[in-house]
């Protein structure tokens, strides 16, 4: 492993100032160092890798190695959600859950997606400013409760929508990563309404009709109401959070490429599928992945080419630095949808949004269906005129834009 100059150390520094993001320093340290480093700060010195070997090992060939339980907030508000238990527990959930996600089912879902989205653009007046992140965030959630759990949201979205907020913060990087134990107000009663509410919906399912969705699955297979709700509550925030910034994020680079804009309006107006959506989609991906980071437990050695990772180190997989990777990615910090229309490959396990192998994301399918359909509909219906103000990534749960995404909108009436 190459050791970290005090020139790299200075230009991580002002990374960090000038982004007020880890990003920053972290493509700092790809830059200078490589696809294998060690961030070192007291107390907190966790290994970094990226890069095409990097994935393949974390999620294919070496995977028995890595855990992807911690102990830290996700643990803790997930409990034994599917996404961070191991070997046959993870197996067994992720079983029961893949039926409704299924590739399959996805055309039944389309006029509902269409749906969700008119309720919420029904809010909106000719003229009006929106944060399309907010928005974004709305139709998600009403999307994701009507899919697994055959709930229609939209009356609650008062009630849930700061618990929702708050569960995403808790689980967001912070102060904790180093200081486990530090005091963490402002939860616990958020935290309740949440839980409230899906034993609510648990109850209620038990008693009522039967439905073919999650939630039914998970009651079938009787597993226990508190298990149950740790898939939900994994479901509901993983499910609509990512949809979430993914399609901001999409608005985003349309808002700032008005070129791309007006032809992705032109190819939506006169054709089923646009090619050109498409490809603006899986480049959002590839820019903003919005799980841009995995976090794991090493389990047993690890060995790369840079170095290695000792039993019992936390590990980073950077997404997002593989994503951005000159020596895999033309032009790597440029927006250029045009790149997925050609032939040319890029190396096996560069391109992860989803993650990959076994335990590639349950959704992925669904989310990026949900995405074209929902950023068609929009774009046929509302002229989105972006208002130009600078938008940076915040590394929450998910990797989203902030301090949001502003359009001022007005009905198209073709």
């Amino acid at each position: 492993m190459k050791s970290i100059t005090p020139e790299a150390g200075r230009a991580a520094l002002q990374a960090l100032i000038k982004e007020g993001s880890p990003l920053g320093p972290l493509k700092i340290m790809a830059k200078y160092v490589g696809r294998f480093f060690q961030i070192p700060l007291p107390m907190f010195k966790p290994f970094v890798v990226f890069g095409p070997e990097a994935n393949r090992k974390v999620l294919v060939t070496e995977r028995d190695k890595v855990l992807w339980r911690n102990t830290d907030p996700v643990t803790d508000l997930l409990r034994r959600g599917v996404l961070i238990v191991d070997g046959e527990e993870h197996d067994h959930y992720r079983k029961l859950m893949e039926p409704p996600l299924h590739p399959s089912q996805l055309p039944n879902y389309t006029d509902m997606m269409i749906r969700q989205t008119e309720r919420v653009t029904s809010q909106w007046k000719d003229g009006d400013t929106v944060d399309m992140l907010v928005e974004s965030r709305k139709i998600a959630l009403l999307i994701i409760m009507q899919t697994l759990f055959s709930k229609d949201a939209w009356n609650d979205l008062p009630l849930i929508w700061t618990p929702i907020l708050k569960a995403i913060a808790y689980i967001s990087p912070g102060m904790w990563i180093i200081w486990r134990r530090m005091p963490r107000p402002g939860f616990k009663k958020h935290l309740k309404t949440l839980d409230d509410y899906l034993y609510r919906l648990i109850a209620d399912r038990r008693l009522g009709a039967f439905e073919p969705d999650l939630l039914q699955h998970l009651i079938d297979a009787g597993l226990t109401d508190d298990v149950i709700r740790d898939q939900m509550l994994t479901m509901l925030i993983a499910g609509h959070d990512t949809s979430t910034a993914l399609l901001a994020w999409t608005f985003a680079l349309l808002g700032q490429h008005p070129d791309v804009h007006q032809r992705v309006i032109q190819e939506v107006d006169t054709l089923d599928k646009s090619p050109l959506l498409d490809q603006v989609i899986k480049e959002s991906l590839r820019l903003y992945p919005p799980i841009h980071i995995g976090n794991r437990r090493i389990a047993e050695e690890m060995e790369f080419t840079e170095g290695n990772v000792p039993r019992d180190e936390r590990m980073f997989y950077s997404i997002y630095l593989t994503h951005r990777d000159p020596e895999i990615w033309e032009n790597a910090e440029s927006f250029c949808p045009e790149r997925f229309a050609h032939g040319r490959k890029t190396p096996p396990f560069s391109y992860v949004p989803f993650g990959g192998g076994p335990r590639a994301c349950i959704g992925a399918a669904f989310g990026q269906a949900e995405a074209r359909i929902v950023m068609a509909h929009l774009l046929r219906n509302y002229k989105f005129e972006f208002t130009n103000h600078k938008i940076h990534p915040h590394m929450g749960a998910t990797l989203e834009p902030r301090p949001g995404v502003k359009f001022t909108v007005v009905a198209r009436r073709r």
